[in-house]
């Protein structure tokens, strides 16, 4: 009776040992999967990420625990999360915050035209030209979309991209500001626009009233 009570006990250690062994397998496993994600985020030129991104650059075991593992690193202060469905590095690039809020999208307008001194009045609002008029707060910052015909924003005529940026020519962001505004803009500073780019991308309007005030105030 001795002896099968020490072997009930040596079998029941095992099991245990044997479940320990398992369940510290599975720790390490996802342990392993949480860091692997969060080294594809730190190792990328990006600093702004949605989800489906990230899906597309993990393999299938790690798409799985993707959401857990944003979470994961959201609490921990690895990531910010400062809107549904995006998250950065603790440093991000504002420009690519624009382009990832509303999709497709492009930055134009006065933020283009101020930085390129054609106009001089500044605002820290970051302007957009997309699908929908939009007003969308990030950590105290606004970013304005401006809806334009569909034609006109799906042509790339004088939109630069870089990475997940896209971000119109001051050329483009001018002739953006004339056709949104019917003409009731101003601008400071024409120096800086390139007569010969305003030509090439003007067909993409296809409006002759548009043509008729560029060529009023460019002389062309």
């Amino acid at each position: 009776m001795f002896k099968i009570q020490f072997f009930l006990k040596i079998v029941t250690c095992f099991k245990f040992l044997l479940y320990f062994c398992k369940l510290k397998i599975q720790n390490f496993c996802i342990y392993s999967l949480l860091m692997n994600i969060l080294n594809i985020i730190l190792s990328s030129s990006r600093t702004v990420f949605t989800p489906q991104w990230l899906a597309m650059t993990c393999e299938e075991k790690e798409r799985q625990s993707l959401r857990r593992s944003l979470i994961y690193y959201a609490k921990k202060g690895a990531l910010l999360n400062p809107r549904k469905g995006i998250y950065t590095k603790p440093a991000y690039n504002e420009q690519e915050m624009a382009c990832a809020l509303l999709k497709p999208s492009y930055i134009s307008l006065e933020y283009v035209l101020a930085r390129a001194g054609v106009t001089f009045q500044y605002s820290s609002d970051i302007t957009c030209i997309s699908y929908q008029n939009r007003i969308i707060e990030v950590d105290k910052r606004s970013y304005v979309f401006r809806q334009i015909n569909p034609k006109i924003w799906m042509n790339m005529a004088g939109i630069e991209q870089h990475d997940n940026i896209a971000i119109a020519t001051p050329e483009r962001a001018f002739l953006d500001m004339l056709y949104l505004s019917s003409g009731q803009c101003y601008f400071d500073n024409l120096h800086p626009l390139k007569k010969n780019l305003i030509r090439q991308i003007l067909p993409v309007y296809n409006s002759q009233i548009l043509t008729k005030r560029v060529e009023t105030l460019l002389n062309l």
